[in-house]
């Protein structure tokens, strides 16, 4: 602790403050500082928390649990170092639970994860509040194993799950796209008898959208309650990442005849479904409609939307006037998003204006540019960029897929070869390569160049990392059994090609859900309608 008293008797000394002022009743008594403790925590106020801390030493109160709880709290909101070192330096030993809790929650909430986890560790007793706040910790910093693996530890731990810890965890299902996961999480909440609120019954409508399961998500729907607005938000967005524009159109009708007020969310829901289906004027009704009827103001997401649906059908100059006309600056999504289209649509010229709009640039924005050259032959300006690329040491964004088998989640990366059973796995995709040309498949090699920022460039299209998890999926599971694949980008055009073939000649569907939405492949036709 030497470091922070010192700093802090220096503080004092700085401030003017005597030696005599210890003394006062105001210091001494330590509800007042408690009192100002939590008045401190959330206030950066560094000067008042190092001085008040040395307060709290010199009395004597450095052994309290709630000051030094506090204290950690106060010294998150300035200097986590400080708070770190304050509790490698305390006996917390003798710290309550709430104690516990309240710095862990902290920790969390600054995005230092790792040190909550340490602390959870060094816990004598939990709660459930304990096991809920790293479990939504985890989710929230994206580290989903982890956050099924406490759960499990929770469980076996005898501590009983409520509606937070499930609203969690189905949100890490929901994330993962990991089935298997999502059907036995929810039989845990049917089992234990848990009352379906609207916050759980939106999840669990959510998470099967996400898993593949767009039919269970529906029948949730209807058997829960629809008196909030969440509940039917989920069912749109689901509807929509599925690319059922028409079924989103008709649940939005249902929710204005049981009189449920939209909100933003509703709106954003129902343009991505128009985006996904090419019902430009559709979207331009439901934006109309919403500050128009509903008096709701158009935000980033709305317009952004708009810039997609227009990109997508090719209105690149109507996406373009939507971005000038925006009464609020367009962010990086926009443009990104506008860029992309140029790229689809083979606009070099707009691509330009877009990547100029973008003071920080990323891998795929220079890659989209480039390829935008490559598609109408401008080889030596995607020349240019690529060796822009390289000189600033730019590298493109890495593909990754994975599929659920056993309980367990397995991930691939393109021309992977980590797996435990990769040698059956590339068998297994060497066959199907086979077969697959026997059927007339070409690589389509010009449309992959485009879309290559999706995908880390390899020689060979062959070794993608869905292709390899798809692989792996037939490997391990029975003829005619539907296998599902979710990859963190958008699949590249190749793979998509290749997949509808390999549903027709084995005759089984394929779900692939990508950066943007499920591929439902069967019989040779892909549920995108091959736009996406």
């Amino acid at each position: 602790m030497v470091m922070v008293l010192d700093t802090g008797l220096l503080v004092l000394s700085y401030c003017g403050l005597k030696r005599s002022c210890f003394y006062g009743t105001t210091f001494s008594d330590h509800k007042l500082l408690v009192h100002s403790l939590e008045e401190y925590k959330f206030s950066r106020n560094s000067t008042a928390v190092i001085g008040t801390h040395a307060i709290i030493i010199k009395l004597g109160y450095e052994a309290s649990p709630s000051l030094t709880s506090l204290l950690v709290r106060a010294y998150m909101s300035f200097n986590h170092s400080f708070a770190r070192q304050l509790l490698h330096d305390v006996p917390y030993w003798n710290f309550n639970v709430v104690s516990f809790n309240l710095i862990i929650a902290s920790f969390i909430k600054m995005g230092d994860i790792d040190f909550a986890k340490r602390m959870f560790r060094k816990m004598p007793k939990r709660d459930l509040v304990s096991w809920n706040t790293m479990i939504g910790g985890f989710v929230r910093n994206a580290r989903f194993q982890e956050a099924f693996g406490f759960f499990r530890k929770m469980l076996s731990s005898n501590v009983e799950p409520d509606k937070f810890t499930f609203s969690s965890i189905i949100t890490a299902c929901a994330r993962v796209g990991a089935l298997d996961l999502a059907k036995w999480i929810h039989g845990l909440l049917t089992e234990r008898r848990v009352e379906l609120n609207f916050i759980l019954s939106s999840a669990l409508i959510h998470m099967y959208s996400k898993c593949g399961k767009i039919g269970t998500a529906k029948a949730i729907f209807r058997s829960v309650k629809h008196d909030d607005v969440s509940v039917w938000n989920s069912m749109i967005n689901g509807l929509a990442m599925h690319g059922l524009a028409m079924d989103a159109v008709a649940t939005f009708s249902e929710m204005e005849a049981d009189n449920i007020l939209p909100d933003s969310v509703t709106f954003v829901g129902l343009l991505t479904a128009c985006s996904h289906c090419g019902l430009t004027q559709h979207g331009r009704e439901y934006f109309d409609l919403m500050s128009r009827k509903y008096l709701i103001k158009p935000q980033l997401e709305h317009y952004g939307s708009m810039v997609d649906l227009f990109g997508r059908a090719g209105l690149l100059e109507e996406a373009y006037e939507v971005i000038k006309g925006m009464p609020i600056d367009p962010d990086v999504v926009i443009w990104k998003a506008f860029l992309s289209a140029c790229r689809t649509h083979r606009n070099p010229e707009l691509g330009e204006v877009a990547l100029s709009k973008l003071s920080h640039l990323d891998s795929g924005d220079y890659v989209l540019l480039s390829n935008t050259y490559c598609s109408v032959s401008k080889w030596d300006a995607a020349a240019k960029v690529r060796h822009m690329m390289k000189k600033k040491g730019v590298k493109k964004s890495r593909g990754r897929s994975w599929i659920e088998f056993g309980g367990a989640i397995h991930q691939f990366k393109a021309g992977d070869r980590s797996h435990s059973e990769t040698e059956s796995i590339y068998m297994v995709l060497e066959a199907l390569m086979g077969r697959i040309r026997e059927e007339g498949f070409v690589s389509v090699t010009d449309l992959v160049l485009m879309d290559i920022s999706e995908e880390e460039k390899e020689e060979n299209l062959t070794y993608h990392s869905e292709k390899l998890a798809l692989a792996y999926g037939i490997l391990k599971s029975s003829p005619g059994s539907e296998i599902q694949v979710s990859k963190n980008l958008r699949t590249c055009l190749d793979c998509h090609s290749w997949m509808k073939l390999v549903s027709k000649v084995l005759k089984r569907v394929i779900i692939v859900r990508d950066r943007i939405r499920f591929h439902r492949f069967e019989d040779g036709l892909c549920s995108c309608g091959d736009y996406w």
